[in-house]
């Protein structure tokens, strides 16, 4: 695999695809389905399913399920418990899909190292947010929340079509942004604790 331009662009399709998903699971599927339907997103042959009219309903389907489910209110919490490891499997199989290697092992790998886990990391700074929204606003902001979500899942995805490593470049800031909040949250969390052992 040389690092060239083409590579360059098809990982960082990969990571702008498969972070979205963790803004919202179906939405991004939905983005890669039609764009692979349409030929816009040249995916591998063992992912030429993605393009089908079949794939192309049930991810249309799930998507709407999804965007709705979010508006209700504590269901929209709920959701953030299976929406992780939905998440991870949506970001690994975006990120396998495009990723350009004749080695289906090192497809995988990656899918799952860096499209499971920028989608991980996304999924969790989101369901942070919903968490503290429904602690400061009782449940009454969450929908702004979602509303939000929406658009970045969507609003990503279809800009990763077009301007990959752009898109890329401002969720890995992201996923660093919000693994720096976690780490001073655990931090702040682990001095509490040890006070209190005193």
């Amino acid at each position: 695999m040389e690092l060239n331009v083409e590579t360059i662009s098809a990982v960082a399709l990969g990571i702008g695809l498969s972070a979205s998903t963790g803004f919202r699971v179906f939405i991004p599927l939905l983005v890669a389905a039609l764009a692979s339907h349409f030929g816009i997103l040249p995916l591998g042959e063992s992912f030429s399913w993605m393009g089908s009219v079949p794939a192309l309903l049930s991810f249309g389907v799930a998507a709407v399920v999804e965007v709705l489910a979010y508006y209700i209110p504590f269901v929209d919490n709920l959701l953030d418990s299976i929406a992780t490891p939905l998440s991870v499997a949506a970001g690994t199989l975006l990120m396998t899909s495009v990723f350009p290697s004749d080695s289906e092992w090192m497809k995988w790998i990656v899918g799952f190292v860096v499209g499971g886990g920028a989608a991980a990391t996304i999924q969790g700074g989101s369901a942070i947010t919903r968490l503290l929204s429904t602690k400061f606003t009782a449940g009454t902001g969450n929908p702004v929340v979602s509303t939000g979500e929406g658009v970045a899942a969507t609003g990503f995805s279809i800009l990763s079509l077009f301007t990959p490593i752009l898109v890329a470049i401002i969720l890995v800031i992201f996923v660093v942004v919000v693994l720096q909040l976690v780490y001073k949250k655990l931090l702040k969390k682990r001095k509490l604790t040890s006070h209190q052992g005193d």
